[in-house]
This record gives structure tokens, sequence and C-alpha cells, in this order.
């Protein structure tokens, strides 16, 4: 099964591209960035995130997509901002037909670590042992992208009974 992470964002939107044949046998196919720039005009860095997902789902078309569920944020634009970004990402994805699933950070983090807690080093050295990488993919934003496309691997008999 093939497998894209998604780790919501405006400025930065992680990318995690697998390959789960079990979920002891993950291969990862990318990882990798959408960035906008700040200075660009709301609504075009919405259609650069959808532009770019659309261009990166037709290139490896993956069966699963895991996005990580929002949390509250202090600061209400921001999350606003991510929101509207998530939305184009769901909708991207959904047009090009890909189950979708969604765990909160503390679903991931109990999933991928052991402990709804850790962080983001903890995060990082377990996405590394996963795949058997030589070093910690960079930047963060794909490092949690190939965590949430770990996440799928690990949900699949769940999500099997789902579609």
């Amino acid at each position: 099964m093939r497998i894209i992470g998604i780790d919501p964002g405006l400025a930065i939107v992680g990318i995690g591209l697998i390959e789960a044949n079990s979920a002891h046998d993950l291969e990862v196919l990318d990882y990798l960035t959408i960035e906008t720039d700040a200075k660009t005009d709301f609504p075009q860095r919405l259609k650069e995130i959808g532009q770019d997902l659309g261009d990166l789902l037709k290139e490896y078309q993956p069966e699963l997509a895991v996005i990580e569920k929002l949390y509250f944020s202090v600061n209400e634009k921001t999350a606003l901002d991510v929101a509207q970004a998530r939305g184009v990402i769901v909708s991207t994805i959904a047009t090009h037909g890909a189950q979708i699933i969604e765990p909160t950070p503390s679903e991931l983090k109990s999933c991928i670590t052991g402990d709804g807690r850790a962080d983001k080093k903890q995060m990082q050295k377990m996405v590394k042992m996963i795949f058997n990488l030589a070093e910690i993919p960079r930047p963060d934003d794909a490092a949690d992208a190939l965590a949430l496309a770990a996440f799928g691997a690990f949900q699949g008999k769940r999500v099997s009974l789902l579609a």
C-alpha cells in the first residue's frame, strides 16, 4: 500500500511518501515540503498548496492519506490560516480518491513512540529507526509527515476494515 503522510501548514506542508508491504516492511519513497511565501496573497498560497499536492498525488498515487488533526493554537489567526490550508489539502486528496485518516497529535505520538506526550526529538528518533534511515529527516515537517505515513501503515488492518 502506498501511503502519504501530511503535516498541514500554510508556510510549510510536510510530505512523507512510503510503500508499506506490511507494518514491518516500510520503504521511504520520498519526503519533502511544500512551501509558500508569506509575501504571496493568501488565496494564491492556498492554490499553490493544492496544485503542488495534486502533482504529487498524480505522481505517487497513494491509496491512503494520513493528515494530522489540528489542535487548538494560542494564535487564532495562525490556527485559522492553517485550518484553511488543511481544508485545501483534504479536498485535494478527496479529489484524487485516496482514503483519509486523521489522527490527533497524541494518537500519533502514542502509536509511534508508545507515549502520547512524546517530544519532537523522541518522534524524530523513532522515525529514523522505523525507516532504518542513516539520519533524522530534515526539515522537521517532513519527519513529522513520515511519522504520519508510518501511523497509516501501523493502522493498516483497521483501515482496510473501514473500506
